[in-house]
């Protein structure tokens, strides 16, 4: 049911927007609750696409569309909704291969808890399509490392991985949770670049052998020194600064242990 406004302008139009459904026969639209005629909401309907119906009567006047708690795996027919400037994806099954049209006019969007796992290729889309972009949430995807995501992920994954999207998206003023800070951003522009992750091709650990992973001949160390008791160390400066929790040890080496 439509929330109700001071001049009942929302009460006559979804009443108004009903009577036309039933007559021609259209009871998916009464499913579809409409705030101030531009917000739109269709929540829990199962869907794995977005309905042609949607799409063609409301996306001309659509800024807001909630199509939270379905089962989407395809964006498919946003583009016709040229004016969107706030879309809700939360809860719905979008993964890797989710594509966005360019969409000039959009500066929110929530994917909390899809099936997002690479960060590198869902910022790049981001990038090249959501340019007036300003809020984004990824709460509850693997490419969202934090406690939501998987349970051995903590506070130090997730800060790596806030730089490196605020790195990306420079116009982002609250990623997830909370803003973005100036010394945030001070600091994702400093280590942002060296905070990307890689996801390893699946097909390296495919097959019989697949705990452990493929051997190889090569070796690292020069022929002369693989004999024991031959061994001879070097050392250097490194210019990366290791966040993370098993980076603890590094403050305990003092210069004359090197």
């Amino acid at each position: 049911m439509a929330a109700s406004t001071s001049d009942g302008k929302t009460d006559i139009w979804n009443d108004k927007r009903a009577q036309v459904a039933n007559e021609n026969g259209d009871s998916e639209a009464n499913d579809v609750t409409v705030f101030a005629e531009s917000q739109i909401s269709y929540v829990a309907h199962e869907i794995e696409t977005i309905p042609d119906f949607l799409c063609n009567k409301y996306g001309p006047i659509a800024k807001r569309l909630d199509l939270s708690f379905n089962c989407l795996r395809t964006l498919s027919g946003i583009e016709k909704f040229p004016e969107l400037e706030e879309l809700i994806l939360d809860n719905n099954d979008l993964d890797d291969n989710l594509q966005f049209p360019s969409m000039t006019n959009l500066r929110t969007l929530t994917l909390n808890k899809n099936k997002i796992t690479d960060i590198d290729g869902f910022v790049a889309k981001v990038r090249d399509n959501l340019p007036s972009l300003t809020y984004l949430s990824l709460l509850g995807n693997i490419a969202c490392p934090n406690e939501l995501s998987s349970s051995d992920k903590d506070e130090e994954d997730y800060q790596r991985y806030r730089f490196f999207v605020i790195f990306r998206l420079n116009n982002l003023k609250f990623l997830d949770s909370k803003p973005v800070t100036t010394a945030e951003r001070a600091e994702a522009k400093r280590v942002g670049s060296y905070m990307k992750i890689i996801k390893p091709p699946e097909e390296i650990f495919d097959g019989e052998d697949s705990q452990s992973p493929p051997t190889s001949p090569y070796t690292p160390l020069p022929g002369s020194v693989k004999e024991g008791g031959q061994h001879r160390g070097t050392f250097g400066q490194c210019r990366y600064i290791y966040y993370g929790r098993h980076s603890e040890g590094n403050r305990f080496i003092r210069n004359n242990d090197l």
